[in-house]
């Protein structure tokens, strides 16, 4: 082949065909040359066809992966698609399917988007579609198993009605299916068809596996449809009486973005079960609603169709109140502003008060103890608090089992060790939990996924002398929703998120360490009491995250920070979040090198330094956490030690910063705090030391 190509073709043929052979990537390059070309040289173009061939094997050699379909490789060529082993190591009388239910949000969004879907209404919903599979799925001779709940059967797809999205099959004879939980012979599958016309849906379709390449767009196009009508499309979605909008933006995008937060354990698992049931609740409605109107005549005044218009009135107002709920859980925005109010366990655990019989527990945790610890624990700790006659002493092998037993007033001691934890603590009494020996030495650490590590709902909760270490937790290590908790000598090490203190609730931190959070270190919400007094908090993403939005349903969070130390968070030390609409006042920058530590920023303004334009409280803030629904990068990053100002802004949206730098390891902020005072906020800050924090100290983000 290789001499075939070096030869120079004779001028007397009428057309001589120069094969071209690539050894390395086997592709063929077949060269025409007419009559009467003698003046072309062929080796020139020989030689230019080699060239241009390795440059493309060097272009596709850098490109990634993934790029694309590499046209000129046949050892590419074929099907890009797995194999679904449909029962795998089990004798299966049926044959695999194409593996399509793995794909990824980018590409179920993209197919959507640009393809199936587009910018169509929800009446046109199923003409789109329609559209969309008769372009890329093949319209007869292809192989497919029909599967429903009670059977896998293979057929034969004779044609396809893409504007009813159904297909029109046969069996496959000798009959090969799969069964579950009935015999199927020939003449029932015969039967069958027969009373569906042969047709059936194609969504119920799933292609039989082949080598080729040739059906693989058929099969990802089947994977679609069947996905978008299982977990996308909704009954009531063509009943919406303002059809005039982009069906794709308002309804497809949420609910598939929330499908996969869903699976990759980014929601609340008593969220999921929420919306679930919320789904269950709306679509049984939703046909309670369609037969009722059914039934009515319109021309009739029967008291029966008055009573049944009065019930489909009841009926539709409840319909509209499950889809508004529906709605705030698929915004992602809505469902973490609103959706959330407490998993379902914890909504399930609720106070258990006083024991009918009048005693008190003292439960101890361990799983194996030395005679000496528990000669210390009788005369330090037991003897104490069993000194009347109503209380008993309980022995368990791990917290859960020991917090799960208790009743209002009872008192947890949990023995040095380390204790796996596999399911949230949840704290419905007022109890106390204290460990016996330092935090390193009692240690308590949830491994698997989940939604918050300990969860406090109680009047008047109390923690001592115990580390807590989290993984993979959704909502943080520690969440107070409701009551108080008090919390002394204890070490929080985070992963995911920090505390959390929603609306109402009451924490009493002192003399903490919490460290390793991708998000705030400590979250406070409106209307929370807050109280922090010599903890550390370092190495968060942000050190304390202050949600001041509230409005005229909630009143602002009061909070009070003394001798706390912050520092070496990635973010700032302390942000306050405020609405727009609050007034913003002007402070003054701290530039001077030789101030005394107790000099204040009104002193300095007096000295002649110019106020800042724009808002502070304390220094600069970025609100770049977990429970953030933004990312925002400040045109200025200095450190705290900097003794310049900064001024930070977005393009893209109204965000205001602003920056006061303190020199001061022990930071007295005390014209910005002043400022924050005024609004509220804090009932006491003093004596906090800011190190080394990467943005800043404290800081005001207003959207």
């Amino acid at each position: 082949m290789e001499q075939e190509a070096r030869e120079t073709p004779s001028a007397g043929d009428e057309m001589t065909d120069i094969v071209v052979v690539d050894l390395e990537s086997y592709v063929n390059v077949e060269l025409d040359i007419e009559k009467n070309s003698g003046g072309h040289d062929v080796s020139g173009i020989t030689q230019e066809a080699l060239l241009q061939n390795e440059e493309e094997d060097e272009d596709e050699s850098d490109s990634d992966d993934d790029s694309g379909t590499d046209h000129f490789n046949i050892e590419k060529l074929g099907t890009q698609l797995q194999r679904c082993e449909r029962h795998a190591g089990v004798d299966s009388s049926v044959p695999d399917t194409f593996q399509t239910s793995h794909l990824l949000f980018y590409e179920r969004f993209k197919a959507y988007q640009d393809y199936m879907l587009g910018d169509c209404k929800p009446s046109e919903v199923k003409a789109f579609t329609a559209d969309y599979l008769e372009k890329v799925v093949e319209p007869c001779d292809w192989l497919a198993l029909w599967t429903t709940n009670v059977f896998d059967v293979l057929v034969e797809v004779r044609d396809v009605d893409f504007k009813d999205l159904k297909a029109c099959v046969v069996p496959v004879l000798p009959l090969q299916c799969d069964t579950r939980g009935c015999d199927l012979t020939e003449e029932d599958m015969k039967s069958l068809l027969e009373a569906t016309q042969h047709k059936v849906p194609l969504q119920e379709l799933d292609m039989v596996y082949e080598q080729s390449g040739d059906f693989d767009q058929t099969a990802l196009a089947l994977e679609h449809l069947r996905f978008f009508y299982k977990h996308i499309w909704r009954q009531w979605d063509e009943e919406d009486e303002d059809d005039d909008f982009d069906y794709f933006v308002r309804c497809v995008e949420p609910r598939l973005r929330l499908y996969y937060d869903i699976l990759e354990d980014r929601v609340p698992a008593g969220l999921v079960a929420e919306y679930q049931s919320l789904l269950a609740k709306c679509s049984e409605c939703f046909q309670q609603f369609s037969e009722l109107r059914s039934g009515l005549s319109t021309d009739s005044d029967s008291e029966l169709d008055n009573v049944s218009m009065v019930e489909g009135l009841k009926l539709y107002d409840q319909l509209e109140t499950f889809k508004r709920k529906l709605h705030i859980i698929e915004n992602p925005l809505l469902r973490y502003v609103l959706g959330y109010k407490g998993n379902t366990r914890q909504q399930c655990v609720q106070s258990r008060g006083l024991r009918e019989s009048g005693i008190k527990v003292v439960h101890v945790v361990t799983a194996s103890c030395s005679t000496v610890q528990l000669q210390s624990l009788l005369s330090d700790r037991l003897l104490p608090l069993c000194s009347s006659e109503d209380t008993e002493i309980q022995f368990h092998r791990d917290p859960v089992s020991a917090v799960d037993s208790c009743h209002q007033g009872d008192v947890v001691i949990v023995l040095p060790g380390i204790y796996s934890v596999s399911s949230s603590i949840f704290l419905p009494d007022s109890i106390t939990i204290e460990g016996f020996g330092l935090p390193d030495e009692v240690v308590i650490e949830k491994k698997n996924k989940g939604d918050s590590f300990v969860e406090s709902t109680g009047a008047d909760v109390r923690l001592s002398n115990i580390k807590f270490i989290q993984h993979d937790a959704i909502e943080g290590i520690l969440c107070v929703r409701q009551g108080a908790l008090n919390m002394e000598n204890c070490v929080l090490q985070c992963e995911t998120t920090g505390v959390i203190v929603r609306t109402s609730a009451h924490l009493t931190m002192n003399m903490c360490d919490l460290y390793g959070s991708r998000g705030a270190g400590v979250e406070i919400y409106p209307g929370s009491v807050c109280s922090l007094v010599g903890n550390g908090v370092h190495h968060c993403k942000d050190g304390i995250l202050i949600k001041d939005f509230a409005d005229e349903l909630d009143v602002m969070p009061s909070i009070t920070m003394e001798n706390n130390v912050i520092h070496n968070n990635e973010g700032y030390g302390v942000i306050v979040v405020k609405s727009n609409d609050v007034e913003l006042h002007r402070v003054p920058v701290d530039r001077s090198d030789e101030d005394p530590a107790g000099a204040t920023a009104a002193d300095k303004q007096q000295g002649g330094v110019p106020d800042p334009p724009l808002i502070s409280t304390a220094s600069t803030s970025n609100l770049s956490s977990s429970s953030s629904s933004a990312d925002i990068q400040p045109e200025s990053a200095e450190s705290n030690n900097s003794t310049e100002g900064g001024v930070a802004s977005t393009s893209g949206r109204k965000w205001q910063f602003s920056r006061q730098l303190s020199r001061n390891k022990e930071t007295s902020c005390s014209r910005a705090v002043q400022d924050l005072m005024d609004h509220q906020i804090f009932v006491s800050i003093q004596g906090n030391q800011f190190r080394r924090n990467g943005m800043g100290d404290f800081g005001t983000f207003s959207y």
